[in-house]
């Protein structure tokens, strides 16, 4: 990572979704935070890949939070 940005930031995270979290950070003995950054950096390129709202046609199913 470039530099050493520390920048606080809220997130929230279903109940479910942040005791897996949790799970796997005391399994590895990670922060939440280091989790967390390495989802998103294992994720970004599939997460890249999801149409914006703008580009979702007029009258298709939204497939947004299904999962």
């Amino acid at each position: 990572m470039a530099g050493s940005d520390k920048r606080k930031q809220s997130l929230y995270f279903p109940e479910d979704m942040l005791k897996e979290i949790q799970d796997e950070a005391r399994r590895q003995d990670r922060s939440l935070s280091w989790i967390v950054q390495k989802a998103w950096k294992t994720a970004r390129t599939d997460i890249a890949k999801i149409p914006s709202v703008n580009e979702i046609p007029d009258g298709s199913d939204d497939k947004r939070g299904g999962d």
